[in-house]
């Protein structure tokens, strides 16, 4: 009887574990998204996006998966608190996009353009970055955004337009 406890007990545990792995996988966004202007900077002259802020461990866990569209002005910023080595991956990413690389005073550092969906392959920020900026893919170009353009938002000691 004792070992049949055990057995339930580690059973129970086994499945709670396993409902809150596919909770995880769920394609539910979060309920309340907060977002900002963001400002880039290209020669071409100032683009002002609404960018929801991935600003909890779960909006960053979460991203822009499971997304099927993504407007024009539209797009995520994924902050760090220090600089650091910043890495990525598409899956469960639906739509292709722009990942723009931002250093601590604003400038972007690279960009990974047009990156592939559902891809697992790591993308690496190749530096130290405080930022991560995912934009539809393909509109880097289209901006004319390049390295060593600036991305004005607060966590960079700029602001964007209001």
């Amino acid at each position: 009887m004792a070992g049949h406890r055990r057995y339930s007990a580690r059973a129970a545990v086994g499945a709670a574990l396993a409902l809150f792995m596919a909770v995880g996988e769920t394609h539910a966004e979060p309920q309340s998204r907060v977002t900002e202007k963001v400002d880039l900077v290209t020669a071409n002259g100032v683009v002002t996006f609404d960018v929801e802020i991935a600003d909890t461990p779960a909006r960053q866990a979460m991203g822009l998966m499971y997304r099927t569209e993504l407007p024009e002005r539209g797009g995520m910023l994924f902050l760090n608190a220090a600089p650091r080595e910043q890495t990525m991956w598409m899956r469960n990413t639906y739509i292709p996009l722009d990942m723009v690389f931002i250093r601590a005073d604003g400038t972007v550092h690279r960009i990974a353009a047009m990156t592939e969906p559902h891809s697992e392959e790591i993308i690496s920020s190749n530096g130290p970055v405080s930022g991560v900026l995912e934009i539809a893919g393909g509109a880097a170009q289209r901006l004319g955004l390049k390295p060593g353009d600036k991305v004005r938002h607060r966590h960079f000691g700029t602001a964007a337009a209001p």
